[in-house]
């Protein structure tokens, strides 16, 4: 009696498990199931549609899609002033942790001025947002990536909450483009 009392509480198990998924409902999610694709508060002000929306960033390279998105137009102003544009659009699965327009806003005028009116400076901050492979949000939960400035930056989090060296945060993370990921963060990250 003891065998066929096994036998039915391991076939109610199963059943538990089977039924829902037999009758179309769907399965619980874990709720430390990473998210895929684009993630963060600042990915609902991409635009729905057009060259500039997710879609249309995801066909054009880095550089070229980033000047399409109007949260990014003062790094695309930085990047063309440090002559980087083709440099970006041509290297292969790079990831960009892209400064938001918000991130530059940080910066007092005067300074912001005076790195964009420093090429040198200013390229060597740039090429310390940009790693030269392509980067999955798992690999952002505890990692130290090599820079093409050359230095390294390290990211912490899970799921949609991960920072980059502590102090800034990813807000629209995972978008892709024809040649890169780019994970856009709150404050520009400085080189050592």
């Amino acid at each position: 009696m003891t065998s066929t009392r096994t036998r039915r509480c391991a076939m109610l198990a199963a059943a538990a498990f089977i039924l829902p998924v037999s009758v179309g409902v769907a399965a619980p999610a874990f709720a430390d199931t990473p998210t895929a694709g684009p993630f963060g508060p600042a990915c609902a002000s991409v635009p729905k549609e057009g060259s500039g929306s997710l879609a249309g960033m995801a066909k054009d390279p880095v550089a070229t899609a980033a000047s399409h998105n109007p949260a990014l137009s003062t790094l695309v102003t930085a990047v063309k002033k440090a002559g980087l544009v083709d440099t970006l659009n041509n290297a292969q699965n790079i990831t960009v942790f892209a400064p938001s327009n918000e991130a530059f806003a940080k910066i007092p005028k005067a300074d912001l001025a005076k790195i964009l009116g420093d090429k040198t400076q200013l390229t060597k901050i740039l090429t310390y947002h940009v790693v030269g492979e392509k980067i999955t949000p798992k690999q952002m939960e505890k990692g130290t990536f090599k820079t093409l400035e050359g230095g390294s930056l390290t990211t912490a989090g899970y799921g949609t909450e991960f920072t980059v060296n502590k102090t800034a945060k990813v807000v629209c993370g995972d978008v892709h483009t024809a040649n890169a990921t780019v994970n856009i963060i709150d404050t520009v990250l400085t080189p050592k």
